[in-house]
């Protein structure tokens, strides 16, 4: 009878740590609110600082991809910070070799410290060298992107989305199985924190963690 008791007790310890790490984790997905933008996207010249040394080069350009999103929380911690965010890009451009089909670029991007209640940016960027890849040219890059969309998660969550086209009546098309769109790796998208504009508009990106080696 005490061996039944013992074995009675256990599970109903067990059930509870369950119960209680479910409502946990619920509440922790139920937390977060996230207002997310349409992205946008357009062409930028490489920009020049004064380093004292004049060096003649024609600026190309870059392709710059943004969007904005406003985070609430409730509650809302003394800090009035969300801890961290993951943000995963998607990026559907045209295959500079194959009529028709597209490249599918993607790109997570971790970021902390993100204010509350105020509307912020995440950005992600192709470089002039990979332009001339899709484009066989210099400028004029945004011209070679079809789609664009994102996912926000929180706590491994999905808890916002959006893209700039709907591709059969859905917002998340990379998603959606298509013999057209294949993945490519040697088109990279960067972060900020991997372009020249890394110290610019400081203030109006969300904080990228950088991954300590």
């Amino acid at each position: 009878m005490r061996m039944l008791n013992i074995r009675f007790n256990l599970l109903s310890a067990l059930t509870c740590v369950a119960l209680c790490s479910f409502a946990n984790s619920n509440l922790n997905a139920q937390a977060y609110k996230i207002e997310a933008s349409e992205p946008d996207f357009d062409d930028l010249l490489s920009p020049e600082f004064d380093t004292g040394e004049r060096k003649k080069f024609k600026p190309k350009e870059w392709l710059e991809i943004e969007a904005s999103f406003t985070v609430k929380m409730a509650p809302e911690p003394p800090s009035q910070t969300a801890e961290r965010i993951l943000i995963k890009w998607f990026v559907a451009v045209k295959h500079p070799e194959k009529s028709g089909a597209l490249l599918l670029l993607t790109k997570d991007i971790t970021h902390v410290n993100i204010p509350l209640n105020e509307e912020i940016f995440s950005s992600v960027y192709i470089s002039p060298a990979s332009i001339k890849r899709l484009t066989g040219k210099d400028r004029a890059g945004k011209g070679a992107v079809e789609y664009v969309g994102y996912e926000i998660l929180v706590n491994g969550e999905k808890v916002a989305q959006e893209t700039n086209k709907k591709v059969q009546g859905k917002t998340d098309w990379w998603n959606i199985a298509s013999s057209t769109i294949s993945r490519n790796d040697t088109v990279p998208l960067l972060n900020k924190m991997e372009t020249p504009f890394a110290n610019m508009w400081w203030d109006r990106y969300a904080e990228i963690l950088v991954e300590r080696r």
